[in-house]
C-alpha cells in the first residue's frame, strides 16, 4: 500500500523496482516526483553547453561523448522520476554505467598521444557494460546495479587522486572539490533512504517550499551532477595540459565553471 502522502497521478501506479522518499504527485498531477525530476536539469543543461564548447575547441570526441552521456543520464532520470515506470528506470540506471565507462576511458587515456585508441581497454569497458546490462535486466536487483556503479566510481576516484597527487598537483582544488561534492550527494542519498519516514513527517509540518529543501534525493542529483561535471573538467584539463594546450577555467556569471582551451603556441 502506498504511503498516505502519495496520490494517484497521470502515469498510474508505479512499476519501478525503486521508489524514493518524495511524496508521489504531491506537486503536479503529471509528475510523480516533482523535485526529484526538475533537479535533473543540472545533468542536462550544463553538459550540453560543455559539449558545444568541446566541439568548438576541436577537442577529442571522447570528451564530447562524456558530456553527452551525462546529459543522457539526466534525461533518463527525468523520465524515471516523472513516471516511476520500470522502463524509464532503466533509462536512468543503465546510462549511469555507460557514462562511467566513458569517464574511465577518458581518464586512463589522458597521457596518450593524440589519435590513438586503446582497444583492450575499450573492449573491457564495453564487455563490462554489456554484462552488467544483461545481468541487471534478468536479476532486477537494484543493489547489484549500485555495486557495479560504485566499482566504476571507485576506479575513477583512484585515478583522479593519482593525477592530482603525483602528476598535476595544482589541480588538487578541482579534483578534491569534485570528489567532495559527489560524496556530499552520496551522504544525502543515504539520509533520504534511512530517515524517509521522519522526513515525510517533518514535511507535513512545514510549508511546501520549505519542505522542498528536505528532498535529499533531489540534492543527490544536484550534487552528483555538479561533481560529475567537475570531473569531466578535471579529465579534460589533464588531457589538454598533456597535449600542451592552454586550458583555463572560467566562471559564467561568476558562478558556473567552464573550461576554455586555447591551442598550443606556435613556435
Amino acid at each position: 500500500m502506498a504511503p498516505a502522502a502519495d496520490r494517484e497521478g497521470y502515469w498510474g501506479p508505479p512499476t519501478s523496482t525503486l521508489e524514493w522518499c518524495e511524496e508521489n504527485y504531491a506537486v503536479s498531477y503529471y509528475i510523480a516526483e516533482f523535485w526529484n525530476t526538475v533537479s535533473n536539469l543540472i545533468f542536462i543543461l550544463p553538459p550540453i553547453f560543455g559539449a558545444i564548447q568541446t566541439y568548438k575547441d576541436g577537442l577529442e570526441k571522447r570528451y564530447l561523448a562524456a558530456y553527452l552521456c551525462l546529459t543522457a543520464v539526466g534525461l533518463g532520470s527525468w523520465c524515471f522520476h516523472m513516471t516511476l515506470k520500470y522502463e524509464m528506470q532503466l533509462l536512468d540506471e543503465l546510462p549511469m554505467i555507460y557514462s562511467c565507462c566513458v569517464f574511465v576511458y577518458c581518464l586512463y587515456e589522458c597521457f596518450k598521444y593524440k589519435n590513438t585508441v586503446n582497444y583492450p581497454l575499450l573492449f573491457l569497458l564495453i564487455t563490462y557494460s554489456f554484462v552488467v546490462s544483461i545481468v541487471y535486466l534478468n536479476l532486477k536487483e537494484p543493489v547489484f546495479h549500485q555495486v557495479m556503479y560504485g566499482m566504476l566510481v571507485s576506479i575513477i576516484v583512484l585515478r583522479s587522486v593519482y593525477i592530482v597527487l603525483w602528476v598535476y598537483p595544482w589541480l588538487r582544488g578541482l579534483g578534491y572539490t569534485s570528489l567532495t561534492v559527489f560524496l556530499m550527494g552520496f551522504f544525502l542519498w543515504n539520509v533520504d533512504n534511512i530517515f524517509c519516514d521522519k522526513l515525510r513527517a517533518l514535511r507535513e509540518k512545514m510549508p511546501p517550499v520549505v519542505g522542498a529543501v528536505t528532498q535529499f534525493h533531489a540534492w543527490w542529483h544536484i550534487l552528483t551532477g555538479l561533481g560529475s561535471y567537475l570531473h569531466i573538467l578535471l579529465s579534460l584539463y589533464t588531457r589538454t595540459l598533456f597535449l600542451k594546450h592552454r586550458p583555463k577555467v572560467k566562471f559564467v556569471f561568476g558562478i558556473w565553471p567552464v573550461l576554455l582551451v586555447e591551442p598550443p603556441k606556435k613556435l
